[in-house]
């Protein structure tokens, strides 16, 4: 008999992220037979420009999809008014379907998770993504000098502590962070599961750009062909150390003046544009520009290195970012700071440069060295992206610890750790 899984997550399918690191590993475990719904909060926006063509992607791959509105306002109340809607939402899909096992991406969800294991006895997989308590305070939305934010704090990580003992499952984005776990002494019997960010290799693949169209890209951006790109992709602020990035840059520019730096980003281009003259970068240097999904792979086939600088507190120990297994299988070697497992990363593949010391004899440093990777082949970066961050393989990684929790199927032994060679 097919077995039925509830997925819940407080994230929208609508969401890049609901497209690159929820979708594609569902898909892949419902052509192995398991029966899914999938219950997500939408931003209304993004609902109304992607929402028919996701309805599309789960209609094929026999999904059904229960959408709801993310509610953004007032603070805290609004996500107490959606965790009552996904409690009553979840509870009304079982009693008609009667799941097997709910799959919690993340707290908010697993609070719900919890409360079917707790009333049903449905298995419950927590899928923690990240101590998320702690990247509220690390982020500054909750100062935990307030009454109320330290009092929000102290429940969620007494609801992490029933989450982990609880769950029939758990996955860690990160050997850091399941390693931090390990040395708790409550924690300590755990089995947990390491699959991190992963990135589909085979729309990341520098093996299948037209040159054309890349060689079409750099006259459109004004890049001459001897001009050497370093690439930043993403959001800029937040966790993202700006600042010290565009730091870099300039030392690199003005050590190798061929260098411009393509900032590839949603973000207002004259802010950012402000933000690096602040920091000495010549508006002749700088392009900013937006890339959809589907172009990406275009744009960083012109790039010869990509920089993110991530500021890595506590909570961060559980960060795998998805960019950096997309650049791996672009064959673009980055400069970047240890970050979860980004450090031991670079380290055992030496597919670039870890910068943790933000100081200019730092970045001149790293400067020189960059030469060292200028004959570097593509092939080897993509290799480690394979070995490390394979879509298709975390899929597989999910099921197997699908049929260990459902199954029985690997009843007495370790369900495989995807990265257990970092």
């Amino acid at each position: 008999m097919q077995k039925k899984i509830l997925y819940i997550t407080y994230d929208g399918l609508t969401d890049p992220l609901g497209q690159s690191q929820i979708l594609p590993y569902l898909m892949h475990l419902a052509r192995r037979g398991y029966l899914f719904t999938i219950l997500s909060f939408e931003k209304r926006n993004r609902f109304d420009k992607e929402g028919q063509l996701i309805q599309e992607i789960v209609n094929k791959a026999g999904i059904e999809w229960i959408p709801l509105t993310f509610t953004a306002k007032p603070p805290v109340l609004s996500k107490v008014y959606d965790r009552y809607r996904m409690s009553r939402t979840a509870l009304s899909l079982h009693r008609q379907k009667n799941f097997d096992l709910v799959h919690c991406r993340s707290y908010i969800a697993a609070e719900v998770g919890l409360l079917l294991k707790r009333r049903f006895g449905v298995k419950m997989l927590f899928d923690m993504r990240g101590f998320w308590a702690d990247e509220k305070v690390d982020n500054g939305q909750w100062n935990l000098k307030h009454p109320l934010f330290n009092r929000i704090y102290r429940h969620y990580k007494q609801k992490e502590k029933d989450f982990l003992l609880n769950a029939d499952g758990i996955i860690s984005l990160t050997q850091a962070a399941k390693a931090y776990l390990k040395q708790q002494q409550e924690y300590r019997n755990l089995s947990i599961e390491v699959i991190p960010c992963c990135a589909d290799l085979h729309h990341f693949d520098y093996t299948k750009v037209d040159p054309l169209s890349v060689d079409s890209l750099r006259v459109e951006l004004g890049i001459p062909a001897n001009t050497k790109v370093i690439t930043y992709l993403g959001s800029v602020g937040g966790w993202y150390m700006t600042k010290e990035m565009f730091q870099f840059f300039n030392i690199l520019q003005q050590r190798q003046p061929e260098y411009k730096m393509l900032i590839l980003t949603k973000d207002d281009p004259e802010v950012v544009k402000q933000e690096a003259a602040a920091q000495g970068i010549p508006t002749e240097k700088l392009i900013v520009t937006y890339s959809d999904r589907k172009r990406l792979p275009v744009f960083l086939a012109l790039c010869d290195w990509s920089i993110f600088f991530i500021r890595n507190t506590f909570s961060k120990t559980a960060s795998s970012p998805t960019k950096h297994a997309e650049l791996m299988g672009m064959g673009i070697p980055v400069v970047c700071n240890t970050i979860g497992d980004t450090g031991n990363i670079i380290k055992t593949t030496a597919t670039g440069l870890l910068v943790d010391d933000f100081s200019r004899v730092t970045f001149e440093k790293a400067c020189g060295e960059m030469a060292h990777f200028d004959k570097m082949d593509k092939k080897v970066i993509r290799h480690f992206a394979k070995e490390y961050f394979d879509l298709e393989m975390g899929a597989e990684n999910y099921l197997r610890l699908y049929r260990r929790i459902l199954e029985n199927e690997l009843t007495g032994s370790r369900v495989h750790e995807f990265t257990n060679q970092v």
